[in-house]
């Protein structure tokens, strides 16, 4: 039916970002109405993000930028609404690395793992430190992003996001593409 594709674009637009496929994934971001981009575990990513995202891989930076700020604005509501929770606060962090706040960004993405550590959520706790490797490369820190995604692969709940595809193809990682260090982590999760 008409209806049955907006619940399956988020899986759409996945796929046609990690095959560089901008036409496809707007189609899939039209699809998608108000439902989120990405979601993983209680990270949720909005439509708005999405579309930043394409924007980045289309070299959009004006457009890039209207789309990222416009999900800030959204995810700083969810972060006023609930203050202590780290995984709206992460989704920020993020965001907020995409804008060129590289400091805001590390330091929600640091109040974020502290807030839901490890210790007292294995899945979400995993996700925290995840996506803080996420914001670290957007925001420069490579050294920090590797750290993270080190540790995120240790992390007791393993993560779509860190997955040998994901890491192989997703925009999420460009910023640390041809490092070597992290040629390395994707070739040792290699299927052997």
């Amino acid at each position: 039916g008409p209806g049955a594709i907006a619940s399956s674009a988020d899986a759409w637009f996945f796929c046609a970002m990690v095959e560089r496929d901008p036409a496809t994934a707007e189609r899939a971001l039209i699809a998608l109405g108000d439902n989120i981009c990405w979601g993983e575990s209680a990270i949720n990513l909005s439509r708005k993000f999405g579309e930043g995202m394409l924007a980045r891989i289309t070299k959009d930076d004006t457009r890039a930028r209207a789309a990222f700020d416009a999900a800030r604005a959204e995810q700083e509501k969810i972060v006023q609404a609930q203050p202590d929770y780290g995984p709206a606060l992460c989704v920020l962090s993020m965001i907020d690395a995409a804008l060129g706040r590289k400091e805001e960004a590390l330091e929600k993405g640091r109040r974020a793992i502290a807030l839901l550590p490890v210790e007292k959520d294995s899945i979400n706790g995993s996700r925290m430190i995840q996506y803080f490797a996420i914001t670290a490369a957007w925001a420069g820190e490579n050294d920090l992003a590797l750290e993270q995604l080190q540790r995120g692969l240790r992390a007791p709940a393993a993560s779509v996001a860190l997955s040998y595809g994901v890491l192989k193809l997703h925009p999420f990682w460009d910023p640390l593409r041809g490092d070597p260090r992290f040629e390395k982590i994707v070739a040792d999760l290699a299927p052997k």
